[in-house]
Order: structure tokens, then sequence, then C-alpha cells
């Protein structure tokens, strides 16, 4: 990423070089060896008359140098202040002149009644639109003001608000970030406006196969509340009043954190507390039952290819560790396309490339993904085959996730995984807003924060054993499987479970 950077500074500095006399750039000890009847450059600094610059080696006088920085400077520790009415505000200061302030709360599509499906797809879409107290014009100005960036994100479990901008301005961002949240308007222009967007996502998500068969998993695979679409779905009229009803119920105070990256928690604190002490105190509901059932799903559209992805269960973040287990796996299996730009492939070192993907040129795509709850979670692996080799792509793939539960893996593989893992986690960890939403989510589902140390020792203590065990144990679960295409040739539900056990 920096290559591009240097080659244009030095593309710049020729420029620069070319256009303007030389002895502008000379170096100190040209300049110094050189004579002038006029004074050195620097001159005015020592206090002399000479037409020499000084050695690069010698002190200037009367100027003190500041200490230098430790060879360690740890980073603050997390604060946490849980208002009267259950609110939670957390924070970890940084030296970064920037800072990112999150709103988190407990609501995803597992709260969706058959009334209201797609509300939170809806809501993310309508994030930081007209509120009661501005319109979307003047909100929008007032974030380029500013020069922050905002997002809002929805999940199963979880809704996201984020604003991103230079620490003087947090007072700012709080108060366009929660007004965007407590009082939203909810004008019929603007949400008949974005129902037309979500509608052409929907549509487009049927030009991402992996994407489809994503949600497709989670229907087939669950009874409850994780079967809820995550998309809104066409057949549900969704109004203002819909969205409102929904927000009321919901958004409140114990089910929300407001976490922020970069900011002083006082400050942060005499900022929020005025803006969100007076939100309903409500108990906040136990959430809603799931049980995976495991299932099959077909969609036959025709066309050159078949989609497939094969699935099963595994926990979720309550059992912290068998869901860091499930997290290195994915990194182990890798996988990813037969081609991408820049190179043969992502993950060319993982397991699935280095059996599948690389013996085989009728596979197009095939890599392994996780997808993990509070309570529960899914891990499988997607593949994209030519139809007549379906069958033979299917049964590669349940192959190899019988060969790692069998212990084929070796110590070579897992060290890779182990450390591909530590690397996307402490990468992620550099980004703000990355680590405003890390401290939101983590005290929505913990109650706090753990130390990412804690997730780093417990993937260094996985050994080959625990990664057998642990597949073991997932592939004696009942099957979940989907296709999309070309779907005439995938096997049936039963034959292609079978081949697990």
């Amino acid at each position: 990423m920096y290559r591009t950077a240097a080659s244009r500074a030095k593309s710049l500095k020729g420029i620069l070089t070319r256009n303007l006399p030389a002895s502008r750039y000379a170096s100190s000890s040209a300049v110094a060896t050189g004579s002038s009847s006029s004074p050195g450059l620097f001159s005015w600094l020592t206090g002399g008359s000479s037409g020499s610059l000084p050695p690069m080696d010698i002190p200037l006088a009367g100027v003190s140098l500041p200490p230098p920085l430790a060879d360690h400077v740890a980073p603050e520790k997390l604060k946490i202040t849980t208002l009267s009415n259950g609110l939670k505000i957390a924070t970890e200061m940084s030296s970064n002149p920037a800072a990112s302030i999150g709103l988190y709360v407990d609501c995803g599509s597992i709260y969706e009644m058959p009334y209201c499906r797609g509300a939170t797809h809806l809501l993310e879409r309508m994030a930081f639109k007209s509120t009661l107290n501005r319109s979307h014009f003047r909100l929008v100005r007032e974030i380029e003001a500013m020069g922050g960036n905002t997002s809002a994100s929805a999940s199963r479990e979880q809704m996201g608000y984020t604003i991103d901008a230079l620490k003087t301005y947090v007072p700012e961002m709080v108060e366009v970030l929660i007004d965007s949240v407590r009082n939203p308007a909810f004008l019929d222009w603007e949400v008949n406006e974005e129902l037309r967007k979500v509608n052409v996502e929907i549509g487009e998500l049927a030009k991402n196969p992996m994407g489809f068969l994503l949600e497709a998993v989670h229907s087939a695979g669950y009874s409850g509340a994780l079967a809820n679409p995550l998309y809104a779905p066409e057949s549900v009229a969704l109004t203002g009043d819909v969205l409102e009803e929904f927000v009321s119920e919901n958004y409140t105070a114990a089910r929300m954190v407001l976490a922020a990256s970069g900011v002083d928690h006082e400050e942060l604190l005499k900022v929020v507390e005025p803006l969100l002490s007076d939100l309903p105190n409500v108990t906040r509901p136990a959430e809603p039952k799931s049980q995976y059932v495991g299932g099959d799903f077909r969609q036959h559209t025709g066309g050159d290819a078949t989609h497939f992805a094969l699935a099963f269960e595994v926990p979720g973040w309550d059992n912290e560790k068998e869901a860091i287990v499930a997290t290195v796996l994915q990194m182990l299996m890798g996988g990813g396309g037969s081609f991408s730009a820049g190179g043969p492939g992502k993950g060319m070192h993982s397991w699935l490339y280095l059996r599948i993907l690389n013996e085989h040129p009728e596979v197009q795509s095939c890599t392994a993904f996780t997808s993990v709850f509070n309570n529960t979670g899914l891990f499988g692996i997607y593949g994209c085959t030519s139809p007549d080799f379906a069958s033979t792509g299917i049964a590669l793939v349940a192959d190899e996730m019988k060969a790692v539960a069998e212990g084929r893996v070796n110590q070579k593989h897992l060290d890779r995984a182990k450390a591909a893992t530590k690397s996307a986690i402490l990468m992620n960890l550099e980004s703000r807003m990355i680590a405003a939403e890390d401290i939101g989510r983590q005290i929505l589902t913990y109650g706090e924060r753990k130390p990412v140390d804690e997730f780093l020792k417990t993937i260094d203590q996985l050994n080959l054993k625990d990664i057998a065990d642990f597949t073991s144990k997932v592939i004696a679960k009942p099957l979940t499987m989907a296709s999309f295409g070309e779907v005439l040739n995938v096997p049936s539900y039963e034959s292609v479970s079978k081949r697990f056990h």
C-alpha cells in the first residue's frame, strides 16, 4: 500500500528538481564546502555570521530536546460507566488525533415480528436521515463541516451507528449521533425512497451467489428467530409508523452501549449523560429462541454454474474457546477463487486451495465461512463448480472436512492458521471504528470487554487434537445444505449427509 505513495513522492521530487535550481536541494555537506559571501542559511539559529552551515552531528546552541518516549507505551485501560437507566458508556483513550464514537443496540432481525420483517434492514438504510431536529440536508452539512464519516450496520442480533472525526469535534459528533438514533423523523418520502433502494438491493443479491446462499443456510438451518431474513422481504409493507413502533419498543437504555475509541472518558460523560439519561429504564428482554435443525434449500435458475454451501452448527460466543476454534478452523480451511486480480488466488497455502482448487480446475471457487452469534453459530464451505462437476465437487468438500476431523492436518497448517487469525484480529483493531465497534459489541454480549490478549492466548494454546476433536463434533450434527443456479446434478440431501457419518 505504501509502494504507490513512495513512487509518487519520487516522481514529485524529480519534477521539483528539474524545475528548481539544483542548489536549493544540495546536501548540507555540499553547501558547507562551497564559498559564499552571504550568511549561512541557519546562521540566525546559531548567532553566527559564517557562510558555512554547522555539521549535522553538533547540537544547535540553546535548543533542548524533549525526553525520548519509552520503548513500550501501554494504552489507557477501558473505562465503563453505567447510567441510572442502565445504558453503558465505554471509552478507550488513544494518542490518535481522531476519534470514533458508536451507539450499539441489542436489536437485530431476530427481534422482528411477521408484520415488521426487514425493519432492521430498512433502519440501516434510514440511518442519518432527517430527524425531528434536523433536515437531512442540515445533517449532511454538519457532518461535512467537521470532516466526519458515518456508517450504520444491521445484523441478526445487533444494530450499530458510528461517527468518526477529529477529537476537537467530540461534542458535535455525540449530538449528531444521538439525535440520529433517538429522534428519526421517518418522513414518508424518505422511507419510500429507501424502500425502492432496498428492493433493488434484494434484486442484486441474486448476482451474489455466496451472499444469497449464506442467507439460505440460516433460513434452512434454523427454526425460530435466527431463520428471520436479514433482508427486507418484498411481501411486507414497511412504513414510517412501523419503524417508529419498532424503535420505541427495542431502542431502550438497558439494550444500548455508547462506545468510543480515542475519547477522554470524563469529557464524553459530560456530553452524553444529559442526552441519554432520560431514555426509558426498561428491563432487557430475553433473546428470542432459535433452534438449529439442519435442512436443505435449492433454487434452480439454470445457467452454467452450480453454487452450493454445506454448513453445520458450532457453539456461539457464550462458549468462547470453541467459537475461537471455529475461527481458526475457518482460517485453516481458507480457500478462495481459482483466479483473482494480482495473483493466482487468495489463501493459496490453505487447505482447500491446496487440495481442491489447485487439483480440480472444474472448481471455480471454494471458501470456508463462519457466522457466529451469542448462543450458536454456523461453520461451512461455499463452492462453485461447473454443473456436470457439482456432485463430485460436493463430495470433495465433504471428504476434506472429514480429513480434518480424522487428524490429517499437520502442525505447519495449524501454525499458519493461528498466525493468520492473530494477524487478522490485531490488524482490524488498528482501525478506530473497528475498535469502537469491538468495545460496543463485546459489552452487549459479555457485559464487559475482554482483553485481546485473552483471545490471542487461547489461539496459541490450540493444538492439532483440538482441531480434530472440534471438527469431528461439528460434522456429527445435522447438515445444512443450500444450492443455487443449475442444481439438477446436485445430489440428494440424504446422500451428502451420509458422507459425514
